[in-house]
């Protein structure tokens, strides 16, 4: 039995996922985990090192990590990609003017080692902001047609205010590293 059919097995009977939230700052990561996870959204203030959260969601524990995304911050990203099966990164679609830096930052993070092979959510938040560009107008500024042989991901609208789209999204994700690792026998 190899190594990797162990792991899986291990995996299998735990049921449980890693998956780390990531983004530039006041993109909308804590909102969009306070939302999903149904606590009060009134008052969120920018996330200075990471939150952590485990929820349940279609029978799997989701052990959730939501690092901050100033710049200052950003160099400990990679402290944090152990063990990730799945990458939550978030555009805030209503700023156009930082979606380079937003592409730049994604692209460094998707060459990464350690993330090879993390499922990737894009959520393109803020999809209730008047101005906010559409999901395929950000898929196309990310340039995510360069990662489509390279890695499972999808591109999310939502709104972490009004909470619409982020079950499509965590369905995908968790739908996604089930069948990557969770696999039948």
């Amino acid at each position: 039995m190899g190594l990797l059919h162990i792991l899986k097995k291990i995996k299998r009977q735990e049921k449980e996922m890693r998956l780390l939230i990531l983004g530039l700052d006041n993109a909308g990561k804590t909102t969009i985990l306070k939302k999903f996870n149904g606590e009060d959204i009134t008052e969120i203030s920018p996330t200075l090192g990471f939150n952590i959260k485990s929820l349940e969601h279609e029978g799997y524990t989701l052990n959730v990590w939501d690092v901050g995304g100033q710049v200052t911050i950003r160099s400990y990203w990679r402290n944090y990609f152990e063990k990730t099966d799945g990458l939550i990164w978030v555009v805030d679609s209503a700023d156009s003017r930082r979606l380079l830096q937003c592409k730049e930052e994604l692209h460094a993070l998707l060459g990464q080692e350690k993330l090879a092979g993390a499922s990737l959510l894009i959520f393109a938040n803020k999809q209730d902001v008047p101005g906010a560009l559409s999901k395929d107008e950000i898929a196309e500024i990310l340039e995510l047609d360069k990662i489509s042989e390279t890695r499972h991901w999808r591109i999310q609208s939502c709104s972490a205010v009004t909470g619409e789209g982020l079950i499509d999204g965590v369905d995908f994700v968790v739908g996604d590293i089930a069948s990557r690792i969770f696999m039948l026998e």
